[in-house]
This record gives C-alpha cells, structure tokens and sequence, in this order.
C-alpha cells in the first residue's frame, strides 16, 4: 500500500502540471520514472487513468474519480503536518491537563476559558484533582501544580503566586477570645487540607516568624469543602485568597491575623523533557504567563 500511496501522489502532481515532465522537475525524477510509476498504478488498479499523447494528457472517468480522492486525502494530511508542526493558522488538537481542583474556582481557570475561546479548535481535556497524577504513565501532556517552593527548570516553569488567608465565619469567631497573635490559635477548631497534613504554617510579621502545625479536627482533600465548613461555623482554617470574595461580600467571613503573612503558594506548570517549543501544552502556558501577570 505504501507504493501505491506514493505512486498516487505522483499522479496527483503529474495532472497539477499537465505532463509527466512539469512533474518530474518538481518531485526531481526523471520522467520515465514518473510515466513508469503511473503505469504501475494502472496496472494495480486494473484500469486506465490517463489517455497519452506526445503533447497532451487527459484523464478518463476512472483517473477523475482517483483524483478527487487523492486531492482529499493529500489536503488533509497537508492539513494534518502544517497543524503538528505548529505552523497552521489556528492550532488545533487536545491536551490532557491535570490542575489542583482548588484552581476550579479561581481567575486561573478563568484565563484557561479564554485560551479556549481564543482558539476554538483545540480540545481541552481538563482534571481536576489534588490526586498527583504522574505526566508520562497517564499520558498527559501538561500539569499544574502548586506548592511552597514552586519549580523552575528546563521542563517546568512558575506562573503565579496566590496568597493564603486564615479566615473563619463571623459567629464562630464572635464566641471565642480576640485573636491577637498565632499563638492564640490552638485553642480554636481548624479544619485543613488531607495534602499538607504533616506541614506547619508559617507566620510572618516583619522579623518575626512562628510556625504552628494545628491538630484539626476536620481534613478534607477538597479545598471548596473546606471554605463551606468555616462559612458554616466549623471553624477556621488558611485558605486561598480568590475564595474569599464572595463571602467577603456576604459579610459573614472574618479575616483573621491581618497584620500576620502566610507564605504564598506558587502554581507552575510541567510538561514531558521532550515537548517542542511549538507544542500546544507550550502554546497555553505562554497564555497563562501572560494572562496572569
């Protein structure tokens, strides 16, 4: 089949230029090879595509019917290589992406939607998921993480830093004792993320910084779940500060220590050691690099 592939694409240009020898010079045969191709497909094909003359070619119902065919296979494999090559006019293809589910309802995924907006032909493949997910064994093309420290590399680059906020609901914290310092916190319930169980937080007020590791009472892999619980009166708990507009708003959420720094997160993206420049999962993180500055 891969002769016959070859020899229709012959064909093709042997009826683009009108005669075998306009074909040859641009495939850079000679035209006894090209004449000998042609025949060759006939003679598999079991029919005649071309009537000859010394000047003059002309093709029979059967070489039209060929030619329409290979015409829509060449154009959508041409199609095909200018889009993985990265040279298309408008990208297209999928991407396998895996993001913390705490970005779900962040300006991040905001700014992922108007990626997709701006080109409509890639198929976005989002999970989202405090899961770790390995890129290369679940065949995904890029993930964002986030973390303390972040990540900087040939294959990974950091985005954005978010802010951490220790909050709780109004009623609750109208019950207890004003709190003035991190050290008044262990008497309070928390509620944490099941990921950083064994983390302590970090404190900072200009020179001074206090680490404090809280028992809770509450875990959840689930950052949303988390700020429902406060908003309910659970407890307390550090939080990203994109989640708390809407209670902010609402009036009903309490920033606590406002005077008292928390270590930011950084959100950075990986991708596999031997992605292209003009990759795709490249094409998004660029946007985001962008957008989120």
């Amino acid at each position: 089949m891969i002769d016959q592939l070859r020899q229709m694409a012959i064909f093709s240009k042997v009826i683009d230029h009108g005669s075998f020898r306009g074909a040859a010079k641009e495939l850079r045969l000679s035209p006894s090879v090209v004449s000998h191709h042609i025949s060759d497909l006939e003679s598999h094909l079991g029919v005649t595509l071309l009537y000859r003359s010394t000047r003059k070619l002309k093709l029979t119902l059967d070489g039209e019917r060929l030619l329409s065919a290979v015409r829509n296979m060449l154009g959508a494999v041409e199609e095909e290589f200018l889009n993985i090559s990265g040279t298309a006019k408008q990208p297209s293809g999928e991407l396998k992406i895996t993001i913390p589910s705490s970005l779900s309802q962040s300006p991040f995924t905001d700014a992922i939607g108007k990626f997709s907006q701006l080109y409509p032909r890639i198929h976005l493949l989002l999970d989202y998921s405090d899961t770790r997910r390995e890129l290369v064994g679940n065949g995904i093309d890029l993930a964002f993480r986030m973390g303390i420290d972040g990540s900087s590399s040939a294959t990974s680059c950091n985005l954005l830093s978010v802010r951490r906020r220790l909050i709780s609901s109004k009623a609750y914290i109208a019950e207890q004792a004003s709190i003035n310092s991190p050290h008044q916190l262990k008497t309070l319930r928390w509620l944490a993320l099941s990921p950083v169980r064994n983390r302590p937080y970090i404190f900072r007020q200009n020179d001074t910084s206090i680490s404090f590791k809280p028992d809770a009472l509450v875990y959840s892999n689930d950052i949303r779940s988390i700020y429902q619980l406060v908003s309910a009166g659970t407890g307390i708990a550090i939080v990203p500060d994109y989640l708390l507009n809407k209670g902010i708003d609402r009036d009903d959420i309490k920033i606590l220590l406002p005077d008292w720094e928390l270590d930011s997160l950084k959100v950075y993206a990986e991708w596999p050691n031997n992605v292209a420049e003009h990759a795709l999962s490249k094409l998004l993180v660029n946007f985001l690099r962008k957008e989120m500055c």
